[in-house]
């Protein structure tokens, strides 16, 4: 008589399965908020091994974006992706209804490599957002403080006569605005910051050029260098806080030199 033998799948067996699976090196989901424009958007980052396909499922494991490479790129395979969404204003989409959009919690980030391994990570998104930095620019000379209106003819006056510095005040909280800062505004809460960023752009000069520098959380200004400011007279800036979660919130705003 033959013998009949049934083979079950322990869960020592479903572990090794999911020890097939490799991480993503970079795996990152986050808003971004631009205080001055009022606008948020939804930015990712993910990198890792050569992969040909892509997806990102939301909490509620509905699926937000599908990436499949096809032809001569399918064979070289891709390792890194960034995106950005499209940043409507408040007018046209309020802040209560973009993070309802995107509710808060893990997001699972799924592919497969070119010789068919799969490509898993998983990352948490929030609704905690900074609080604006408040920059100031000195040697202020008109006494201007800080304006995130680039067109007003009242422009903070610099003089150019010695360095330019450009500080904040540590953002320690979320943002205080519940139409600006999502839900992470009721009441604000602590915050960490991973780091801030500076980024400075020459406007009306014959050459394009552009600053831009990451400092650690305690570094709360940065003297721009004496060849960047020489190059023209009037300047647009942006402070970035960056929290650990990786949601940012960024102000922008003008400085003009004078003598």
């Amino acid at each position: 008589m033959a013998a009949l033998v049934l083979a079950i799948a322990s869960p020592a067996g479903w572990a090794d399965d999911d020890e097939e699976e490799i991480p993503y090196d970079e795996a990152e989901i986050f808003f971004e908020l631009n205080n001055t424009d009022g606008d948020l958007g939804i930015h990712a980052l993910i990198d890792g091994e050569g992969w040909k396909n892509l997806s990102i499922e939301d909490p509620n494991e509905r699926k937000m974006l599908n990436v499949r490479v096809k032809g001569r790129l399918r064979q070289q395979g891709l390792t890194e992706i960034f995106f950005e969404s499209a940043e409507p204003t408040f007018d046209e989409l309020h802040p209560n209804d973009f993070f309802e959009r995107f509710p808060a919690g893990d997001y699972e980030i799924e592919g497969r490599t070119l010789d068919g391994m799969e490509l898993e990570s998983e990352t948490e998104l929030t609704h905690l957002m900074p609080a604006p930095p408040e920059p100031t620019v000195s040697p202020n000379v008109n006494d201007m403080p800080f304006d995130d209106d680039c067109d007003d003819d009242a422009a903070t006056e610099v003089s150019r006569s010695g360095p330019i510095t450009i500080a904040w005040p540590e953002v320690t909280m979320s943002h205080p605005d519940e139409d600006g800062g999502g839900a992470g505004a009721q009441p604000p809460e602590p915050v960490e910051i991973n780091n801030y960023e500076v980024v400075v752009e020459l406007l009306n000069a014959d050459v394009d050029s552009t600053f831009i520098i990451q400092l650690p959380p305690d570094s709360l200004e940065i003297t721009l260098p004496m060849e960047f400011t020489a190059l023209g007279d009037e300047f647009k800036y942006e402070v970035l806080a960056r929290e650990e979660s990786f949601n940012q919130t960024a102000v922008e705003s003008c400085f003009v030199l004078v003598d």
